[in-house]
């Protein structure tokens, strides 16, 4: 079964980590306990200041009352979805990701039933969506998206599922997730990743 193989995965795999004192962030990558398991997205709401309009994993910063990251993931994800904390059985942490807006995101993977009823907080979300793990194993569905750095260019990978562009830095954390879990072998330049966290761990 997939999910088990992810879990043993995570509980062998040492996250990167960021040591920057930067403001911190924490997003769950919510996966359903399906035989064919699903991840659960959310689109945020074309009012909102910052992301609108975009596909991203619920969560948000980390709060001086959390009791830690975790709590922050568990935290946001209910507020923005109503997902109770304890239906969330949380497997580990993906390797953490500096944000455009100089945030240290930290994803943490949990759990949930497939049939966990989740309803959008309209105040910040307009969508909350599933997809297929396997969807993101066929290269067919894989593409790339042209991101401006500095004076040039990168290229990272980008997903349409849909009417739903995966992007971004979500599509960053989605890719290692499914790199260090599922062997996706999905690239990632280096170049980009050097310039955000550092030199690569082998």
């Amino acid at each position: 079964m997939i999910l088990k193989q992810v879990q043993k995965r995570l509980q062998s795999h040492q996250p990167r980590t960021i040591n920057a004192p930067l403001p911190e962030a924490a997003v769950l990558i919510p996966l359903t306990d399906d035989d064919e398991p699903e991840l659960i997205f959310t689109r945020r709401a074309s009012h909102m200041n910052t992301h609108s309009g975009e596909v991203a994993f619920p969560g948000g910063k980390h709060d001086p009352s959390d009791q830690s990251l975790v709590h922050t993931a568990l935290r946001e994800s209910y507020e923005e979805m109503a997902l109770p904390p304890e239906q969330v059985t949380v497997i580990g942490q993906s390797d953490a990701v500096i944000s455009r807006f100089g945030l240290k995101v930290t994803p943490v993977v949990g759990i949930i039933a497939a049939d966990t009823p989740l309803k959008a907080n309209t105040a910040e979300l307009d969508r909350i969506f599933s997809v297929p793990l396997s969807y993101f194993l066929e290269a067919k569905n894989l593409t790339f998206s042209r991101v401006k750095r500095g004076n040039g260019h990168i290229h990272l990978p980008a997903f349409w599922y849909g009417e739903y562009l995966i992007w971004g830095l979500t599509a960053v954390i989605l890719v290692e997730f499914l790199n260090t879990t599922v062997d996706a072998g999905i690239a990632l330049q280096a170049s980009f990743i050097e310039h955000h966290f550092g030199p690569k761990r082998h």
